[in-house]
């Protein structure tokens, strides 16, 4: 089915979205649009700026409304989801690795040739990980969050979190950003290409981020090559003063260069 068709479809109201009775019909074939990646929930414009697509996101979540919790079989135990999203099964002509021992792929993921996940490591619906990237252990991307091709998010790194409103901008990691351990980028943060987030940085929409480098700071977008470390700032006030108080922030050291490159060779050699 072609874009054009789904965009028809879904762009009604949500009451007669879910009232039309081919709406199953439509649904799976959104479904198959979003993992073929014939269809994104957000895309980059020509300016550069990342654009949510809303009739996306508002049709999965017309999915979760129109479905019901089911039993699925396990290994061991049976799980229970909304119908409408099941688990993404993968045949080797997908050229996906996917390590034995626990993780997830959403129904309505895009995931690309090469990709390796680390169990336990969990994708969610609406999103996209594009070609040669590693998703470790314990990592999350989150509904609808959009990560490049050749992305490193390291163990326990989260991407995004459950579906936003509908026109809100799901977070973004383009093309080869390195995501460090523990690292969390939420609320529809960009990290651009060749970005480095060290291990435990946490960025949210409301974060300040401090360029050392350039003497500025910067709300919700990490700019390219950018390499950000977590640190702290003195909190303000006469209670924080005498407490001896401190509040976590981020802080641009530097710009990536050969040397930094180097340093995330590790996952060449792992593959």
């Amino acid at each position: 089915m072609m874009p054009e068709a789904l965009h028809a479809f879904f762009e009604r109201s949500d009451a007669t979205v879910q009232a039309d009775p081919q709406f199953t019909v439509f649904h799976a074939a959104l479904l198959d649009a979003l993992e073929s990646g014939q269809v994104r929930a957000a895309s980059r414009n020509v300016a550069g700026d990342w654009v949510a697509h809303a009739w996306v996101k508002r049709a999965i979540l017309a999915g979760f409304r129109n479905s019901t919790v089911v039993a699925t079989p396990g290994p061991g135990f049976p799980f229970f989801d909304k119908s409408a999203y099941p688990a993404r099964a993968f045949t080797l002509n997908d050229q996906v690795r996917l390590v034995p021992g626990g993780s997830a792929v959403r129904r309505g993921a895009h995931i690309g040739k090469g990709v390796v996940l680390m169990p336990p490591a969990y994708v969610n619906v609406g999103a996209w990980v594009g070609e040669g990237s590693m998703v470790d252990s314990h990592a999350l991307v989150g509904s609808c969050a959009q990560v490049g091709a050749r992305v490193h998010l390291s163990a326990g790194a989260q991407i995004g979190g459950v579906l936003e409103p509908a026109g809100a901008r799901p977070v973004v990691v383009e093309d080869g950003a390195f995501i460090g351990a523990l690292a969390g980028v939420l609320e529809g943060v960009v990290v651009r290409e060749r970005a480095v987030l060290a291990a435990g940085v946490i960025l949210t929409a409301a974060s300040v981020i401090h360029d050392l480098v350039h003497g500025r700071s910067l709300r919700g977008e990490v700019p390219a090559g950018a390499v950000v470390v977590p640190g702290m700032q003195q909190a303000q006030g006469d209670y924080a003063m005498a407490q001896g108080l401190s509040k976590s922030i981020a802080l641009i050291v530097k710009y990536r260069d050969a040397r930094t490159d180097a340093a995330t060779a590790l996952e060449d050699a792992l593959r």
